[in-house]
């Protein structure tokens, strides 16, 4: 009975230290994220509506700042969408510290200055909409910038995505070459939205070997030479615009749309 007697309390007490342990460490990683969005907003030098200043504050919980998604269960920052605030600032490269994030909502504001290559370490990252390219992680599902006033070439980085669905660059400034690595993407890639940019140059027939894209849209560019015949192989291709280019011949044939 002794022995019993000893044994119980010593249970309760393992529990209550494995318990505070795991409390401790999800307290560690709120800590963390809070930390990373306290550095966003000093990097943040035009907020016209005061919204950070007046609600990220650390006397409430980082899951009820505007603009925070957290989750239910590890009270960790999932989505952060600071669309449309008419921040200015730059991006610090603590954000890369979220690692819980799944969706980043940066669109139509002033953003300037070199993304972070800390980004690249959002590996639970589903969704991007950012102000300018940045290197996405290899997980990325959706990729969209569109509507921004982006200038460069067509990121080569873009092509590693193997699980992408959407690429949307639509609207911008982007110039180049449409690359033939854009023909590596993997069969899940369905929408591929390039239209009113300057690529220029011929269409790679790589495309071609994208046999599950159901939608191509690259209207409105400098694109010129033949339309590659590669493109009969699209067979579930039910959108596609070449509008506004300088380019010959005809749709292949094989495809109606």
């Amino acid at each position: 009975m002794a022995k019993t007697s000893f044994l119980l309390p010593l249970m309760f007490l393992l529990l209550f230290a494995n318990y505070g342990a795991i409390f401790s460490v999800n307290s560690s990683n709120a800590t963390t994220d809070q930390s990373a969005l306290l550095e966003l907003k000093s990097h943040i030098s035009h907020d016209p509506y005061n919204l950070l200043a007046t609600n990220w504050s650390t006397s409430i919980s980082v899951c009820d700042w505007i603009g925070i998604t957290g989750g239910s269960r590890h009270h960790r920052v999932t989505a952060l969408n600071l669309s449309s605030m008419d921040f200015r600032g730059t991006i610090p490269s603590q954000l890369g510290s979220l690692s819980f994030l799944a969706s980043l909502d940066f669109r139509h504001n002033s953003f300037h200055g070199s993304l972070p290559t800390e980004l690249a370490n959002l590996h639970q990252l589903k969704y991007l909409n950012f102000g300018r390219v940045p290197s996405p992680p290899p997980s990325l599902q959706l990729y969209d910038v569109s509507e921004n006033n982006l200038a460069g070439e067509f990121p080569a980085s873009l092509c590693n995505l193997s699980a992408l669905s959407v690429l949307n660059l639509n609207n911008n400034s982007l110039g180049g070459t449409i690359p033939k690595c854009i023909g590596n993407f993997s069969s899940s890639l369905l929408e591929i939205d390039l239209r009113n940019n300057n690529f220029h140059g011929p269409i790679p027939c790589s495309l071609g070997e994208l046999s599950e894209l159901e939608s191509l849209d690259l209207s409105s560019n400098n694109l010129h030479g033949r339309i590659p015949t590669e493109l009969k192989n699209l067979g579930f291709l039910a959108v596609l615009n070449l509008s506004q280019n300088n380019l010959t011949g005809h749709i292949p044939q094989g495809k109606q749309f």
